[in-house]
């Protein structure tokens, strides 16, 4: 990373990130151009080891790109504003982008965890997701993550903010 002084290596901090983001965006090998997807999530930490979780159909363009490959690369973004420096203008955010594999859940209880874990992270946490008619028809998939990194911009004086 270039600019040393806005990464974010503390693991509690990153997680903190994602927990205030609405939308993470997983890219992935395509076959002529990189392929980008929003997908609502959740997340799992255990050990320092962090899991995401998203739903899709059980057929399409994206299911395609990660049965191909499940190498994936994921970013999520809070956007804070712009503002006027003696410079010019900045955007002031905070950010995460990690790799990991993309892999299909299977097991039925760990279906009805992600499930759980992405409607809690929508502010959901009360939705009965083993009674959902949709359940039939959606599949749960699991990014391991292998790396992520952060990145913020705040304004002086901001320098962490933990939500």
């Amino acid at each position: 990373m270039r600019r040393k002084d806005r990464e974010i290596t503390d693991m509690i901090e990153i997680i903190n990130i994602l927990k205030n983001c609405n939308t993470l965006r997983i890219a992935m090998n395509g076959e002529n151009y990189p392929y980008m997807v929003p997908v609502s999530f959740g997340l799992e930490v255990i050990n320092d080891t962090l899991t995401l979780y998203f739903h899709c159909a059980k057929e399409g363009t994206k299911l395609d790109h990660i049965h191909g490959n499940a190498n994936v690369c994921f970013e999520s973004d809070i956007f804070l504003g712009y503002e006027k420096t003696a410079r010019g203008i900045t955007t002031r955010y905070r950010s995460v982008i990690g790799f990991g594999r993309c892999i299909l859940v299977e097991d039925s209880n760990e279906i009805l965890y992600g499930m759980c874990s992405i409607t809690s992270h929508c502010g959901f946490s009360d939705y009965p997701v083993d009674n959902c008619p949709e359940l039939q028809h959606t599949n749960i998939y699991k990014i391991e993550v292998d790396s992520i990194t952060g990145k913020n911009n705040l304004p002086a004086g901001l320098k962490e903010r933990n939500d």
